[in-house]
């Protein structure tokens, strides 16, 4: 089945699929693996100090001839040096996220490139709208790391933010499979951004351990925490416990800044310290029981959304 929308044409993809930038997992082999299978895979900067974004960049050129970006978030403390990189190496597609789109768009726009940002709710997506971006992801309270406030889910963050803005959606939160995808279609999106199943492929960076432990997740091993500080989505584990008894205790916001301390993403999703370390990563997790080449994630994604699309009666369970 030939596949054309708003986003294959857009980005200048195969399919509408797109490979979340998440911190300590999606260095250069997992972007070009996810672009080469005809997705759009995206580098994320959140974790890389600006000369490693840079190595990052120069590999996955070398690595694909086809379309792939860079997630920003902006909030990063050398925010400049990160955009002057992507502008030097002449990067087409930026994905922004924590933080206001207003500041960087109109810079990154002047150079002609497209500008996606992240929002957790319609209110903010037409924001990124006034801003200039060229579409939104819309990313509901199911997904994992640092999530909105306001703890949308993606049933009902979809089609508002669709109501909202003209420009196109694409959905994140909640989204491991075909049938997932096409759900979160037929709510108006345009295609979709896709986090934790990518974690759990072999080329992501994350530590082989780490990815044991999601393998082991059931429904209801992820919550949100540090909602008081930056609400993000994490597995139950030592850590995880010593934050959430501090929470209900009601410690202040710099106590649970100096339980976070330094580190602790790293620490856990890269170097594999399943007690001490942050564990991010979404509600599907719960469904996700093997590790595989991005390549087969994204022909399982796209089977399924296809098998879907001809009968979407095939997907009740028998």
């Amino acid at each position: 089945m030939d596949f054309s929308n708003k986003i294959t044409q857009l980005f200048g993809i195969r399919y509408p699929i797109i490979q979340a930038g998440m911190v300590w997992t999606s260095g250069w082999r997992l972007a070009s693996a996810v672009s080469n299978a005809g997705g759009l895979g995206l580098i994320g900067s959140g974790s890389m100090y600006p000369e490693q974004l840079r190595e990052h960049i120069i590999k996955c050129k070398a690595a694909t001839s086809f379309p792939f970006g860079v997630n920003i978030p902006l909030l990063y403390p050398d925010i400049e040096k990160h955009i002057n990189i992507v502008l030097e190496e002449k990067i087409p597609i930026i994905f922004t996220s924590a933080g206001n789109p207003g500041i960087w768009t109109s810079v990154l726009k002047n150079k002609g490139i497209k500008v996606v940002h992240v929002v957790s709710s319609s209110r903010f997506a037409g924001k990124a709208e006034d801003a200039g971006c060229d579409a939104v992801v819309a990313e509901g309270f199911e997904a994992g790391g640092h999530n909105g406030r306001e703890e949308t889910t993606s049933l009902i963050l979809i089609p508002s933010v669709v109501e909202r803005v003209k420009i196109p959606v694409i959905a994140a939160g909640g989204i491991g499979t075909g049938k997932q995808m096409f759900a979160a279609m037929a709510l108006g999106a345009e295609g979709v951004q896709v986090g934790t199943r990518f974690v759990m492929s072999e080329e992501a960076s994350a530590h082989p351990d780490f990815k044991n432990y999601v393998l082991n997740a059931a429904e209801g091993d992820t919550m949100l925490s540090m909602k008081s500080l930056v609400p993000v989505r994490l597995l139950k584990n030592h850590f995880f416990k010593v934050v959430s008894e501090a929470e209900q205790a009601g410690e202040s916001v710099e106590k649970l800044r100096e339980l976070l301390g330094r580190g602790r993403a790293k620490k856990g999703m890269f170097e594999g310290d399943l007690e001490q370390g942050e564990l991010e990563i979404g509600q599907v997790s719960a469904m996700i029981h093997d590790i595989l080449p991005a390549a087969q994630i994204i022909e399982n994604l796209w089977f399924e959304f296809r098998k879907t699309w001809a009968d979407p009666l095939s997907c009740n369970p028998q």
